[in-house]
């Protein structure tokens, strides 16, 4: 099952997506949740009934208007996230940064996944993404997965924390690297170098739509993993390429690490960290450790980002300035 969330009379509106065209699930049955949110604070009680009514409409037993994807305004698929943390699962480009800085690959990341949290605030879909001066010095995107989670939960084992995913998303983590970098010399953060854009979507893919793609995760590691290719262009260019069965630590070890001791909920958005290649910190870095000339490329004004993952679909941003000449890196003290 695919689901949407869009814009219908300036109100959320949760859709089916099948075959290019959107249907809402309130005209498909009045029972189901208008809402995503309505959705995850509800899963096991609407689940079945959703999944029945996706087949319905798909076998042509329910007909229903519709409208077409491409002319819906899209909102991320979980527009209000409870939280939002990101991880960092890929060792291959954990070892390429570290590679470009001339440090050994560090011993701990085999022993614990990690993650942070980021502003579940600024969590968009598809569109524009507006950016003030200072996210502008050194502009990022991050190609990544993220999956929701679609139930409450605490001290999940990771052999069982699968079943506390509602479904999956592509996710660009936005990053203003100049801010991010100069804040993490404190050892505290990242924050404005993140908080200003997460965007996920264009659709939240149910784990059933996956598992013709599901593979076994990496020797000494549990739960499930998936051969998806994953790639991003800017500018029409491909700058990306990688494979969601790359990663090292799969989702349901970083949920184990997530709930321990804490409550995981419904609607808790959780990334996969950065692919290998999945961003231009690093293949600047690794540019730049083979030839000192190498000129290196940031996002800027006017640029369109377009994130694919297979069996995920296509997200697509659009980097547009605030119409602001303020700039935080100026109050620096001397």
């Amino acid at each position: 099952m695919k689901l949407v969330t869009y814009l219908k009379d300036e109100t959320e509106q949760l859709a089916f997506y099948i075959n290019g065209l959107l249907y809402d699930t309130t005209l498909a049955n009045a029972s189901l949740p208008e809402t995503m949110a309505g959705l995850l604070q509800n899963w096991d009680e609407y689940i079945a009934l959703m999944h029945n009514t996706d087949t319905d409409i798909k076998n042509g037993s329910l007909e229903l208007q519709s409208i077409k994807y491409e002319d819906a305004e899209l909102l991320a698929p979980v527009p209000r996230p409870t939280s939002c943390r990101d991880g960092y699962a890929f060792r291959q480009h954990v070892a390429a940064a570290r590679r470009n800085r001339k440090v050994d690959m560090i011993a701990e990341f085999d022993q614990y996944p990690i993650f942070y949290f980021t502003n579940h605030n600024a969590i968009q879909g598809p569109g524009s993404i507006l950016v003030m001066p200072d996210h502008l010095q050194k502009l990022d995107f991050e190609l990544e997965a993220a999956v929701v989670i679609c139930k409450k939960g605490r001290n999940i084992k990771a052999d069982e924390a699968d079943s506390y995913i509602g479904g999956f998303m592509i996710m660009n983590d936005m990053s203003a690297r100049t801010l991010q970098m100069e804040e993490m010399l404190l050892n505290l953060g990242p924050a404005k170098g993140k908080d200003f854009s997460t965007v996920i979507g264009p659709m939240l893919v149910t784990p059933d739509e996956l598992e013709q793609y599901r593979i076994p995760a990496k020797p000494n590691h549990t739960g499930n993993n998936y051969n998806l290719p994953m790639k991003c262009y800017v500018n029409g260019i491909e700058v990306s390429a990688g494979n969601m069965g790359d990663m090292d630590w799969t989702f349901a070890e970083i949920i184990e690490r997530c709930a321990y001791g804490a409550d995981i909920l419904p609607g808790d958005v959780i990334g996969s960290g950065t692919v290998g290649t999945g961003c231009f910190l690093e293949l600047n870095g690794t540019g730049k450790l083979n030839n000192p000339a190498y000129k290196e490329q940031w996002l800027q004004v006017g640029d369109i980002v377009r994130m694919h993952i297979e069996g995920l679909g296509e997200l697509s941003n659009t980097i547009v300035a605030e119409d602001s000449d303020w700039s935080i890196l100026k109050l620096k003290k001397k």
